[in-house]
């Protein structure tokens, strides 16, 4: 009889547990994939727009229409209502990175076109996830444009956009350089706190997927800034 007993209340008791464990497992799913959509462009999306801006451009209905496609079933609603997200991050930086590279100042404006269809998506209550990571995402470019004009690197910028690959090392090594003071490490110490806040903020604030989605595109800022501090520093 007590055997009975434990196998009708096991499972009732272990549902809270299973449930928040199934719950943990989706958000550090969200958060590594939302990571992974940030960091995918740096090594995809940068050469082919170099090269090939239009077909970067000509992808963007994909991303959008697969995302759609997929919100419109329940199993792929979560990961649709991502690549949605992931669709106009992808659609400004084939804008930016195919035609107006070697402007800095406008890098962010044309990164925030996606800002007013996200905000409109969230109060309409639709495309929570999506519209969550393409705002971490911005959060993050805000930042590293931030530094890069706050060290006085937009002239780089222009250079190292305008110049051959082959010289590409030599701007990159000057940059470098100016970057070798106590004022560009404080600098950065103090923008590396901040995002690694906001980032312990949407983690630790809600449970909710969309915060996770946010998280992981604001901390995934910390990589790719680093990945290029790092080429600059060896090359």
């Amino acid at each position: 009889m007590s055997l009975s007993y434990s196998k009708k209340v096991s499972p009732t008791w272990l549902a809270p547990a299973l449930a928040w464990v199934a719950s943990s497992r989706l958000q550090l799913q969200v958060f590594a994939a939302s990571l992974a959509l940030v960091i995918l462009p740096v090594f995809v999306q940068a050469p082919l727009v170099r090269y090939f801006p239009w077909v970067s451009l000509a992808i963007t209905p994909f991303w959008l229409g697969l995302g759609t496609w997929m919100m419109q079933r329940p199993k792929g609603h979560l990961w649709g209502d991502l690549i949605v997200g992931f669709g106009w991050i992808w659609l400004t930086g084939s804008l930016y990175w195919g035609w107006f590279r070697w402007e800095p100042v406008m890098h962010l404006p044309i990164e925030a076109l996606g800002l007013p269809i996200a905000l409109v998506c969230l109060r309409q209550g639709w495309g929570r996830v999506g519209s969550y990571f393409f705002l971490g995402s911005l959060l993050g470019t805000a930042v590293t444009d931030l530094y890069i004009n706050w060290m006085h690197l937009f002239p780089s910028w222009r250079q190292l956009m305008l110049t051959s690959p082959d010289l590409a090392p030599l701007v990159l090594r000057t940059a470098s350089a100016s970057l070798e003071s106590d004022v560009a490490a404080c600098r950065a110490i103090v923008l590396v706190i901040f995002l690694l806040v906001a980032t312990a903020i949407a983690l630790t604030t809600s449970r909710q997927l969309a915060w996770w989605a946010f998280g992981g595109a604001v901390f995934s800022t910390l990589i790719v800034d680093g990945l290029f501090f790092l080429t600059a520093a060896l090359a």
